[in-house]
């Protein structure tokens, strides 16, 4: 069975997320037999034909038009190209900029999208944008032939909403395996408080590290992330503060397994989308989870987290916290989730039934 999966920027994985949902499950899909396709922009600076017997597309993403109308081109061209190929199965990971192409899909394959998160909900985006991206998930939603869930909560809201039955589909986390050498060594273990995020709004960087400078720690804050944009250069500015380490963007998953795992507590703003990749990476190196309180989160760490919704919250945790070792009853019970929910091998395994329970498509979308 031909397989591809389109919408991240490419394998191996640089950026978390999509792109290292991608890296997994498609090697993971390459030793059950079957021919896996990842399409990537051909910027990228892994330049082989394939990465663990995955198969890569290289295709155009004209960057000087920027970040979102780049993705469209991006997708349009991985569409138009796939036609070609004879896919039994495209795997769309999200919609937004390749909803609206979607017609133009061969119709024998079978569509597959992950809808991520309710993106039309993100405080980033203005109101035009929100009902674009309302637009397009509901566009996803009918010319898909398969609608995946990463989440309880969204899995109820699509089903709700649109009156379907999309398939509950969580993502998968590799083997996790620390390296005390690999933490750099400004940091002693267990001297240092950790958050990890894109600087986005709806991730609460702003709540949690202006909470943090209020607080009578006098440990660090480490800042991981790619601060580039416009509001992580103004929340760089902003908390210039020797008690902040914004340590830039970190891709080597040792280095990250290492922070997380000797981190005191690690924070967790996500306070949109499903099911977010990072906080299961947190869970599998264990870490002390200190997380937004909404749905989504919940949905994950029941009771085994410290959860904030107030700058109250994270200032009374900092200052009458003491001990990690107090709480690994809440970092076990997150690990055995893990490898109970989340494996690689499980959903590896799942996500091989359910491809090889799908036929080629031959009805209209």
């Amino acid at each position: 069975m031909k397989i591809c999966i389109a919408g991240t920027r490419g394998i191996p994985d640089n950026y978390g997320g999509f792109e290292r949902f991608a890296s997994l499950i498609s090697a993971s899909l390459v030793t059950k037999g079957f021919e896996m396709y990842v399409y990537c922009p051909h910027y990228q600076n892994y330049k082989e034909k394939k990465w663990r017997e995955v198969r890569l597309i290289y295709k155009y993403c004209p960057r000087f038009l920027g970040h979102s109308f780049s993705q469209f081109v991006y997708d349009l061209l991985c569409i138009l190209d796939s036609r070609k190929r004879n896919f039994d199965v495209i795997y769309h990971l999200g919609y937004t900029s390749s909803a609206v192409f979607m017609k133009f899909h061969n119709k024998k394959a079978v569509i597959m999208t992950n809808m991520d998160g309710m993106e039309w909900q993100r405080a980033k985006y203005n109101r035009l944008t929100k009902k674009f991206l309302l637009f397009s998930e509901k566009l996803a939603v009918r010319r898909s032939n398969y609608v995946v869930a990463d989440s309880e909560v969204i899995k109820g809201y699509l089903d709700k909403k649109y009156k379907i039955n999309s398939l509950y589909l969580t993502y998968p986390v590799g083997k996790v395996e620390i390296d005390n050498s690999c933490l750099p060594l400004f940091l002693q273990p267990e001297k240092y408080f950790l958050l990890i995020s894109r600087p986005e709004p709806e991730n609460n960087l702003d709540l949690i590290i202006s909470s943090f400078l209020f607080s009578k720690t006098s440990y660090p804050l480490v800042v991981v992330g790619n601060f580039s944009n416009r509001y992580g250069k103004f929340l760089q500015k902003k908390f210039h503060d020797q008690r902040i380490i914004f340590a830039g963007a970190i891709y080597d998953h040792n280095i990250l397994n290492a922070l997380r795992q000797f981190s005191l507590l690690y924070f967790h703003g996500h306070s949109a989308g499903g099911t977010n990749p990072s906080l299961l990476e947190a869970m599998a190196a264990g870490s002390l989870i200190v997380a937004h309180d909404n749905a989504f989160n919940r949905e994950i760490l029941g009771n085994n987290a410290f959860y904030f919704s107030s700058a109250d919250d994270i200032i009374n945790l900092l200052n009458s916290f003491k001990s990690k070792s107090d709480y690994n009853i809440w970092i076990n019970a997150n690990l055995e989730k893990i490898h109970r929910e989340h494996s690689l091998n499980l959903m590896g395994r799942k996500y091989a039934e359910f491809f090889n329970s799908v036929t080629r498509y031959s009805g209209k979308r």
